[in-house]
């Protein structure tokens, strides 16, 4: 699909927020570093945000595939920390998890996020739709600042992306079609996800890495919100 048909054919663009909107890996690595030295962990403290992430996604994904009650993205977190602390050998309190979980909330936007976002609202609805508890994403709006017409947790849809359903619950919830929803990610998962389910895509390659074979492939793909905004704003 060329990006004219997609202007002509989109009417609400949807991002993730945790990595897409939000600098994840950085932003915590910024916390976990002066938190680690305390500790008196020599590691790599950018490899611990690694690990954590890594194994926070693969509960999220057991979690979703068991499809049974939905476990809250802090829960699911403070699991992954704790067990990544463990693992490093970390003494830490259930105080110290809470705490690194909870900077999430805090973490700022990449660069040239707001006024990509700004301008592609002159066009779009923009909306999230994110794994994060709701709470969690109510508490972050004071500090990533971008006025997003609307924000969706998975725990409406009972379930952590990419399941079928967060996406289908999301469109339902907006009144639209899949196909007048542009699902844009910098995770190739969740590009997946929204693609197999109906939704246009655009993948951020901010690390200029492949997207990798599958038959979901983004309609999309650009290096930068910035280039996103300038291709079809």
């Amino acid at each position: 699909m060329s990006y004219d048909a997609i202007k002509n054919s989109i009417k609400v663009c949807m991002f993730d927020q945790y990595g897409t909107v939000v600098d994840m890996q950085g932003g915590l690595v910024t916390i976990a570093t002066p938190f680690l030295k305390e500790k008196g962990w020599t590691g790599n403290p950018n490899s611990f945000v690694t690990w954590w992430r890594r194994t926070h996604f693969e509960n999220s994904m057991i979690d979703a595939l068991l499809h049974r009650e939905h476990t809250p993205y802090r829960e699911i977190g403070h699991r992954a920390v704790a067990h990544v602390m463990d693992r490093a050998g970390i003494k830490h309190t259930k105080e110290d998890v809470r705490y690194l979980v909870s900077e999430i909330e805090k973490l700022k936007c990449f660069p040239e996020v707001p006024e990509a976002l700004a301008k592609l609202q002159k066009k779009y609805k923009l909306v999230v739709l994110s794994n994060g508890d709701p709470d969690m994403l109510e508490t972050a709006k004071s500090y990533h600042k971008v006025p997003f017409d609307k924000v969706i947790s998975v725990a409406e849809a009972n379930s952590f992306k990419p399941h079928v359903n967060t996406y289908k619950k999301a469109a339902e919830i907006l009144g639209l079609p899949m196909d007048q929803i542009l699902f844009v990610a910098n995770h190739a998962f969740d590009c997946i996800g929204a693609k197999s389910a109906g939704m246009r895509t655009a993948f951020i390659d901010r690390r200029s890495r492949p997207f990798g074979e599958t038959p979901h492939q983004p309609d999309i793909l650009v290096p930068s919100m910035k280039d996103l905004a300038d291709a079809i704003a």
